[in-house]
């Protein structure tokens, strides 16, 4: 019976296995990291933010619900919004039925950078996890991930 790369994993110590996702994240977002600001002068954080807005029908989110969409702090997304904000490519709007309620919207720019860099974004995926499939502390992980596509 063959056995794969995950079979063997999940014999590994529970450290081992953190160690190595810990090692293939931070892998995967330094690489995206260089190729969304060599191509877009565009950060991870700021990709992830244009993303999680524009997947919303009407690409608006309060700072809260963005916050935990995107896994930062709260102060650290305002941060990423501000920037994002000053290159014209969110807009804050107020809402409708509660004056008090500010949402963060993606502007056409924002769409138009977001479709520029999702290609850029998704080329570097694919060749650091090509690259990570080749480290045997890795090979696991990028099998596991690959299971889950359906495209795969």
């Amino acid at each position: 019976m063959e056995h794969s790369a995950v079979d063997e994993a999940v014999g590994a110590a529970p450290a081992q296995r953190w160690c190595a996702l810990s090692l293939l994240h931070s892998t995967i977002e330094a690489h995206i990291e260089q190729a969304l600001q060599s191509a877009h002068d565009l950060s991870v954080r700021e990709f992830s933010v244009i993303s999680a807005l524009s997947e919303r029908p009407d690409a608006k989110m309060r700072m809260s619900e963005l916050s935990e969409a995107v896994v930062l702090s709260q102060s650290a997304t305002t941060r990423v919004v501000g920037r994002l904000e000053s290159r014209g490519v969110l807009q804050r709007v107020i809402c409708d039925t509660d004056r008090r309620g500010i949402y963060t919207a993606v502007t056409a720019a924002g769409h138009r950078l977001l479709a520029q860099a999702r290609p850029t974004n998704d080329t570097a995926l694919d060749e650091v996890l090509r690259t990570a499939e080749e480290d045997p502390r890795l090979a696991f992980l990028v099998d596991a991930l690959r299971r889950q596509d359906p495209a795969a």
